[in-house]
């Protein structure tokens, strides 16, 4: 058992804990942004209209009083398109059974995909297929949005692609559609295993009757071309004709009861709650970052009973690893407690992967790097190698990983900790993360000495005055494009989340991972002695 050393009544902790609920409270800014969707206007709107919004649908497909795990909500942050990208997804439980589920925002430019919805929603069915989620749509799109066309067409064909290949995995996929569904979404319930349609409200077509005049010179209106009635009766595209929206989300609840669905992972054992507080968590994390913290003071705080069985402890001390259980279920962990990674942690880690795919063991990466170690001793002792014999492992590792950063995750170290480029089944940052190929005054230090370089190379004197003005604008893009709202919002995580909600999202996480069947034990590239 972990024995904390942590000092909750120092002033430490009190003033870490304060700066954490200061970035907390402009999380929760930037989360109301997306929960507004297209403002009080649409909203109004789209109620006058006798529709539910996107999360009330959700609220009531899922089972009631149980957790919905919403995924990417800070999606499209900092880009010219609405917080949320128009497209709520997340993992709930419906008839007691975890699914994946995207829901159209129709309140945000009639729920129109760009370029970030086309991610958000490629990510989304990512999650089903490699966890075995059945997949749900709630259905409610005007399609592309046509200014950014150029940027969704070609790649947007893989949403199609997903579906069959979920329904080829025999992973059910169902949509239940409210409003319209047109053009290349009209192939989203075409391609659905089950599809529900709203009675007067559900629009599904390729062409609308504007652009089939256009076409043809055919008149139509939008009921014969394409209502729910027509599809019900005529064109056998709708399985189930709903008297309204509330009847369509019974409907749904209906279908994931009937699948007969069960888990084929392992279950999880009892659960016992940590030792110490979840609230202690906010006050570990500097707010300076190159000051180290011990990621056992986070450990005590997630893993059942505080129970952690270290392993090589006295090997390689600037990464810590070994096994727990969370929510029941066992775990290995590999968590940054010094920063840098030498040739020592990078051995251990690789030796500790292997041993956690033998044993079909799932892995958490807590990181907290600046990345693998550097200068002539450390090239001359075979970081590089070293390392290499790392990242291999990563790579490779069959086992479910999930990744939580905690604080820096500069260069390399980013890849050997299982970052997004590795595919890790879910990966979340807390407020104080920062991810950059380095950190802002190292970037612009390099620029600064290869710029100077260069001047002498051609006999000039050096700028100074410009240098400087130079290594200040650097400094504060990279800080910007490090921060983890930047980094959300290009969906390089799955979510910002509180440091106090991290045992809940990863229990959830871990119990979805284990619809899907224990992986085979990997095979590995080959390592460099």
């Amino acid at each position: 058992m972990i024995i904390s050393r942590l000092d909750p009544a120092s002033a430490d902790h009190r003033d870490r804990s304060n700066a954490m609920l200061a970035k907390l409270a402009d999380l929760d800014a930037e989360h109301a942004k997306a929960v507004a969707g297209g403002g009080e206007k649409y909203v109004r709107r789209h109620r006058e209209r006798g529709k539910l919004l996107a999360r009330e649908r959700v609220e009531l497909l899922v089972d009631p009083g149980s957790a919905f795990l919403e995924l990417s909500p800070l999606a499209a942050w900092g880009s010219n398109f609405p917080v949320g990208a128009s497209v709520v997804t997340g993992i709930g439980v419906v008839e007691g059974v975890e699914c994946v589920i995207t829901a159209s925002d129709p309140t945000v430019r009639g729920g129109a995909s760009n370029p970030w919805t086309l991610r958000k929603t490629l990510r989304s069915a990512d999650i089903a297929l490699r966890n075995r989620l059945p997949y749900i749509n709630l259905v409610e799109s005007g399609g592309a949005d046509l200014p950014t066309q150029k940027e969704i067409f070609i790649p947007g064909g893989r949403i199609f692609r997903d579906l069959t290949r979920l329904s080829a995995a025999g992973i059910p996929t169902i949509a239940l559609v409210f409003g319209n569904s047109t053009a290349g979404g009209a192939y989203v319930p075409g391609m659905s295993d089950h599809v529900v349609m709203v009675k007067e409200r559900a629009k599904v077509f390729l062409g609308g009757p504007p652009l089939v005049k256009m076409a043809t010179g055919e008149e139509s209106d939008d009921e014969s071309l394409g209502g729910a009635e027509m599809h019900a009766r005529t064109s056998g595209l709708a399985d189930h004709l709903a008297a309204d929206e509330h009847d369509a989300l019974r409907i749904g609840r209906a279908i994931v009861r009937s699948l007969g669905w069960r888990k084929l992972g392992v279950r999880p054992g009892p659960v016992v709650e940590p030792r110490y507080p979840q609230e202690e968590l906010l006050g570990i994390v500097p707010e300076d970052l190159k000051i180290p913290f011990d990621p056992r003071e986070v450990i005590a705080r997630i893993v059942d009973g505080s129970e952690f069985e270290e392993f090589k402890p006295l090997y390689g001390a600037s990464l810590v690893t070994g096994w727990a259980r969370l929510h029941g279920y066992r775990i290995g962990i590999l968590a940054n407690a010094r920063g840098v990674l030498f040739s020592q942690e990078s051995q251990k880690a690789t030796q500790f992967i292997q041993l956690a795919d033998r044993s079909h063991t799932p892995l958490l990466f807590l990181q907290n790097t600046t990345g693998y170690m550097v200068g002539r001793q450390y090239e001359q002792g075979g970081i590089i190698k070293h390392g290499a014999m790392m990242i291999n492992a990563v790579s490779n590792s069959t086992v479910p990983h999930l990744t939580v950063v905690m604080g820096a995750s500069y260069g390399a170290g980013n890849y050997g900790m299982c970052g997004r480029a590795y595919d890790p089944r879910f990966l979340f940052a807390w407020p104080s993360a920062k991810s950059a190929v380095m950190g802002p005054a190292q970037l612009a230090g390099v620029l600064s000495i290869v710029g100077r370089q260069a001047a002498q190379a051609r006999g000039q004197v050096y700028d100074e005055e410009a240098d400087t003005a130079m290594r200040a604008m650097v400094e504060a893009q990279i800080e910007q494009e490090s921060l983890p709202f930047f980094l959300s919002g290009r969906l390089y995580d799955d979510g910002v989340i509180d440091p106090r909600d991290t045992r809940t999202v990863l229990g959830l996480c871990l119990s979805a991972i284990n619809s899907a069947p224990v992986p085979e034990t990997a095979g590995y590239g080959v390592f460099r002695p």
